[in-house]
This record gives structure tokens, C-alpha cells and sequence, in this order.
């Protein structure tokens, strides 16, 4: 069984490295990855607000897999959530700190403000260079003959939010941020033009996402719920999944919906939503 890092476990210490990427412009790996064209291992995506249950079911079912075939399951979020809960508990400042940032990523996803200056540009630019060089990590697995399991999946239609591009919905305020901001669009069209084999869109409401997420922002979770209807995934199969239901239930649709890709000689079953 292989596998990949925890959420926002190693942010810190990897996204200095994605900043000298930047400053040294070696961002240009963007346009250097294999075609898409290339006969890859499944790979299948959970995605879905925060509190619908990924995490849980991306680790239950590669368990599941591994049993059958190599399998890894890869972490396609930011980790900014975990950063910032790590920083609020810092001693004295932490909660200001943890303040401050949220206000300024607040500004990046709302379309009526503008990006709130170039640091704050170049911070949003290195997240999304961390996440692509997750996704080219769960990429190569893929030229491997590993099948791929992964929580979230980068895509273009809802940016600012669901792992979309974080610096396309408000406004640029200058030319360096909107030359930022081409260059990452550019780079999570890139990442969605690699479709995944099956999506799996866990939909929850706002108060069952918030009971199990009492730590995250309710007006957040509520956009987060409002947008999900809009993801697409650049026209990659999907199958909806109430994640509100009871976990044996869910896991049971997820298992359902994913045989047909796993062992593509056996019958077919149907899954309602």
C-alpha cells in the first residue's frame, strides 16, 4: 500500500519552497507536464464542503482497494484550514494573527473586493503551486499503475472556493496580481483538464456540516454548500451522494459507485443519489 502526507501537515515547512519556485521562476513546470493522452491508473476524487466526509471515506476506501491493487491516497486541499488552526493556538497573539489572515483570504474569495495587495497575492500563489505539486505527485502514481484516491480535486468553475483558483474571483487591483492570477488559472486548467474517472460529490446541508465541523465559519460552509451545485469538473463523470445519511449507508453508495471502475467486467449497479 503506498500513501501521501496528511492535510496540512507539512505546509509549513513545503511552502517556502513553493515561494523560491516562484522568485526563481521555475513555476514554468506548469507547462511541461506528460499530455493527457497517456493511458493512466483510475483515479477517483471525493470532493464536497468541509464536514461531508472525505477524509473518512477516502481512508475507508483505500483499505478497501489495497486489498486488490496498489492504491494511494493523496491529499489535493490546500492545508490553509489546518495553518490557521494551528496558528490561532498560538500563546498571546495566535488569535489576532489567526484574524488578520482570515480577514485577507476572506477578501480573495469574495467577487464585490479586491486581492489585498501583492504579499497577499504571492502567499495565494504558493498554496496553489503546493497544490499542483501534490497533483503532478498523484499524476506520476498514476503513470505507475497505481489507482489514486484523493480528497478534493482541483477545478475551474467556482473560483476562490472548492479548490479553485484562489486569486480569480476578486478583483486583481494591479497588473503584477492579475499576471499572478493568469498564471494560476492557467495552472488549475491544466490540473482539470486530467479528468478523473469518477467524482464523487458528498452533498451535505449547513447545519449537519456545521455539527460536524463546529471549528469552521457557518457563512463559509453555507457558500460552500450554495456553490457546490456549479462544480463540474470540466465534464468528468460524477455521482451525487447524500453524505447527510447514516456513514454505512454513504460508504455503501461510495463502494457501489466506484465497482464499475475498479472491475469493469462486473455487473453494473445502479446508485440513487
Amino acid at each position: 500500500m503506498l500513501a501521501y502526507h496528511a492535510p496540512g501537515r507539512l505546509v509549513a515547512f513545503e511552502l517556502p519552497f513553493s515561494l523560491a519556485f516562484l522568485v526563481m521562476g521555475i513555476s514554468d513546470v506548469v507547462e511541461r507536464e506528460r499530455t493527457k493522452s497517456e493511458r493512466l491508473a483510475p483515479l477517483i476524487a471525493l470532493v464536497g464542503c468541509d464536514g461531508s466526509g472525505k477524509s473518512t471515506l477516502a481512508a475507508d476506501l483505500e483499505a478497501v482497494i489495497a486489498s486488490d491493487a496498489p492504491v494511494a491516497r493523496c491529499y489535493l486541499g490546500l492545508g490553509s484550514g489546518e495553518l490557521g488552526l494551528r496558528i490561532k493556538r498560538w500563546p498571546l497573539v495566535g488569535p489576532a494573527v489567526e484574524r488578520y489572515l482570515s480577514r485577507k483570504a476572506g477578501q480573495t474569495r469574495d467577487k464585490s473586493k479586491t486581492v489585498p495587495g501583492v504579499a497577499t497575492a504571492l502567499v495565494v500563489f504558493a498554496f496553489s503551486l503546493l497544490r499542483y505539486r501534490r497533483f503532478r505527485h498523484a499524476l506520476a502514481l498514476r503513470q505507475k499503475g497505481v489507482t489514486v484516491i484523493t480528497d478534493r480535486y482541483p477545478q475551474i468553475e467556482v473560483p476562490g472556493m472548492h479548490d479553485g483558483p484562489g486569486l480569480s474571483a476578486a478583483a486583481a487591483g494591479s497588473a503584477t496580481v492579475a499576471w499572478l492570477a493568469r498564471r494560476e488559472r492557467r495552472m488549475y486548467e491544466r490540473m482539470a483538464s486530467f479528468h478523473p474517472d469518477v467524482v464523487l460529490r458528498l452533498n451535505v446541508d449547513a447545519e449537519t456540516a456545521l455539527a460536524r465541523k463546529p471549528d469552521h465559519k457557518a457563512g463559509l460552509l453555507a457558500a460552500k454548500i450554495a456553490a457546490a451545485p456549479l462544480l463540474r469538473f470540466d465534464g468528468a463523470p460524477m455521482v451525487d451522494i447524500d453524505a447527510r445519511q447514516n456513514y454505512d449507508t454513504v460508504r455503501a453508495t461510495v463502494l457501489a459507485s466506484v465497482a464499475p471502475i475498479l472491475h469493469p467486467s462486473a455487473p453494473v449497479v445502479k446508485v440513487a443519489a
